[in-house]
């Protein structure tokens, strides 16, 4: 991937690591799109730098993604880069019988999202210089979290799909997947204040390092997630199953 000169679209840019890495690739020379859900977020992200740009989308909605998509390729036909980062996470109790509208939303928006709006921009990347599709998935894709357990399999579905994306775009789309430790952030109340998770600002800048090097990793894995990704080769998974249950 090049670090500047790109047009890169950022979903779930109104918060966490999205509004940060959407201020990176910024301040490296790239024009930034930020979308998401809540105008008044995606402005205070965009407020103080010249080339991002705020749009609205929900990526739950599929039309919604259809008519975002057009709107986006019309204003900005240099587009060549997505960041599929929009997601949500909910604690469940599996235990019983229960509401499942917050699992639904969970799979809406952490997996059919991305499926939606790759789907949508895939035929105009395919047509730009230096495209590249970034999937964010979780450390949560290789080891599940009990009481996250949609949340999880969202994240592990999501890192399968980029594995068949990247096979059947190669040569055309570069495609990457980023998969983030549990980092200070509000995907969860009170999460940006938790110990044990990764501060936002030491995860961005090691995870910007990691992007700038030559050629660019396939997945971008900071230390702190490292052995979450290799759990199952190393014979842990259990092991951090039950850690993460006690968390």
């Amino acid at each position: 991937m090049k670090i500047s000169g790109n047009t890169i679209l950022i979903t779930g840019g109104g918060s966490g690591i999205g509004r940060e890495l959407a201020r990176k690739w910024h301040d490296l020379g790239n024009t930034v799109i930020v979308a998401g859900r809540t105008l008044d977020a995606l402005e205070e992200t965009a407020a103080g730098y010249e080339n991002i740009h705020p749009v609205t989308l929900d990526v739950a909605q599929p039309e919604g993604v259809e008519r975002f998509a057009k709107d986006i390729i019309e204003r900005f036909p240099a587009l060549n880069v997505l960041f599929n980062n929009a997601g949500i996470m909910k604690y469940e109790d599996i235990t019983a019988s229960r509401d499942l509208s917050d699992a639904t939303a969970e799979v809406t928006i952490n997996l059919l999202g991305p499926i939606r709006l790759t789907d949508a921009l895939i035929d105009h990347l395919k047509t730009r210089g230096d495209a590249v599709i970034v999937n964010v998935t979780s450390g949560l894709a290789f080891v599940p979290q009990p009481k996250a357990s949609t949340y999880s399999a969202t994240k592990a579905a999501l890192h399968s799909y980029t594995l068949s994306l990247r096979q059947q775009l190669e040569g055309t789309v570069e495609v990457i997947e980023l998969a983030p430790p549990g980092v200070q952030t509000e995907l969860t109340p009170g999460q940006s204040e938790r110990e044990g998770y990764m501060p936002l600002d030491a995860y961005i800048e090691e995870t910007m390092s990691l992007f700038q090097q030559q050629p660019t990793p396939r997945e971008i894995c900071v230390e702190f997630v490292r052995p979450f990704r290799n759990a199952e080769k190393d014979g842990k998974v259990d092991d951090f199953m039950e850690m993460l249950a006690n968390r």
